[in-house]
């Protein structure tokens, strides 16, 4: 083990590695929680049983995918590096596309498949780096930022910080309120560990909010903490039977807009993360990516098995930096973080204390992190900053990821030409440029 995981090569220890992995693994786990109230639309009241997913079985999707992708990561790609559905594209998959567009979660889970396989065909022919050097970077940026945006704005309507006003569509809710109360103390509590550096932070600021909660009689205690694994059924394999109960549902414009804008995101979310976790460990050589295809092979097979498992779009997570930060260098630390991801499976009870209100913090602290990239696009340059700027405003205000990626993609191009730099726009935005068109002219 030690020569597969060429620990003594990377300067690393097991101790390390277990420490490391551990460490991504607590710094992960709010996923587990914020997953599956996601995709099971638990904030949202009144909504037939049909539109929500089954909670217990995204539960087992979330923990088994994230095992998956991160065991292939670590014994692939050998990268200490943590995979599990991903924050922002879960929120476009539940609010996005089956509430906003409402199409049935069935659809959605076969778009996430197309994705997935998409990225597989690109990842073994190569073309991954053509369309990676395609997107101009200010863009991607400018998704990074929007998602952020919008995942934090979710945050705050869960909280019930933020409210519907009729007068101006979003106004500041009761405050006063005892469950907004326990968020906006998560909320405190989670920044202030975060601010100190504490490893694993977004994971104990909602432990200690929940725990404050069952004192107050905010959130009831737990009937027991260990128990069989819930069922898969109800999620399990109906991505694949879908294209042949409802071919009609999935062969449109608007699920090529889904599924590209799926695919788009995890592709390059993937990427950023892949160098700025290799950079950290210390892991580039000559500014590149040793075994780069197998990592992102690892991404797109965990976002294809966790499709057909029942759960949205499966992705390298950021917080696994700090699993590094503590001393993981191999893939043995990601082999720890799957490991500990399929023996959560078995605490599924505990998940009844961790309410809407708080997972909230988590998910606003996740916008956060996100949006430090706002820094990295340049502003001076208006043929620049027109089409990030309405990438990222669009997505919050229309309560969608594919509409402000749709609006940056089209107004690029708009001013790129207009300002004389169209030698500079790949052909393939020009491409994307006619399907986000289409996508507006057709929107329903």
């Amino acid at each position: 083990m030690r020569k597969f995981f060429q620990l003594d090569e990377l300067g690393t220890t097991y101790r390390r590695e277990i420490i490391g992995g551990l460490t991504t693994f607590l710094s992960m786990a709010y996923i587990l929680v914020v997953n599956p109230m996601t995709l099971s639309l638990q904030s949202i009241p009144d909504l037939p049983d049909a539109m929500r997913m089954d909670h217990g079985s995204v539960f087992a999707a979330t923990a088994i995918a994230a095992a998956v992708g991160s065991l292939i990561m670590g014994l692939l790609a050998k990268y200490p590096i943590g995979l599990a559905p991903g924050m922002g594209l879960n929120a476009f998959f539940a609010y996005t596309v089956m509430l906003t567009y409402e199409i049935p979660w069935q659809t959605a889970l076969t778009g996430v498949l197309f994705s997935g396989l998409i990225f597989i065909a690109l990842t073994l022919t190569g073309l991954r780096e053509t369309i990676i050097n395609a997107i101009p970077i200010e863009l991607k940026y400018a998704v990074g930022a929007g998602i952020g945006l919008f995942i934090t704005f979710v945050g705050f309507q869960n909280a019930g910080i933020i409210v519907n006003d009729d007068a101006v569509l979003v106004g500041l809710g009761d405050i006063h309120s005892a469950p907004t109360l326990l968020t906006i103390f998560g909320l405190i509590i989670t920044i202030i560990m975060m601010t100190k550096g504490i490893n694993g932070s977004i994971f104990y600021g909602m432990l200690i909010t929940a725990v404050v909660g069952m004192i107050f009689g905010l959130v009831e205690l737990p009937t027991k903490i260990v128990s069989a694994a819930p069922s898969i059924a109800p999620t399990f394999g109906v991505a694949l039977e879908n294209i042949f109960q409802t071919p009609g549902d999935i062969f449109t414009l608007q699920m090529l807009v889904i599924v590209l804008t799926f695919l788009f995101v995890d592709f390059f979310d993937t990427a950023g993360t892949l160098v700025a976790v290799a950079n950290q460990a210390g892991l580039m050589k000559d500014n590149k990516l040793p075994r780069a295809g197998r990592a992102l092979m690892a991404d797109a097979s965990a976002t294809t098995v966790g499709s057909l498992l029942g759960t949205s779009t499966t992705t390298a997570y950021i917080e696994s930096s700090a699993g590094v930060a503590v001393g993981a260098r191999s893939g043995l630390a990601a082999v720890v973080t799957g490991i500990l991801f399929l023996l959560s499976l078995f605490f599924f009870p505990l998940l009844s204390v961790i309410t809407t209100h708080v997972t909230a913090p988590a998910i606003i602290i996740v916008g956060v992190l996100m949006v430090s990239v706002l820094g990295k696009i340049d502003w001076t340059k208006f043929e620049i900053a027109v089409p990030a700027f309405f990438t990222i405003i669009a997505m919050p205000l229309s309560y969608s990821i594919a509409t402000g990626i749709a609006m940056g993609f089209v107004f690029y191009p708009i001013t790129m030409l207009i300002k004389g730099r169209g030698k500079e726009i790949h052909p393939i935005m020009y491409f994307l440029f006619v399907v986000f068109v289409l996508y507006f002219v057709f929107l329903k």
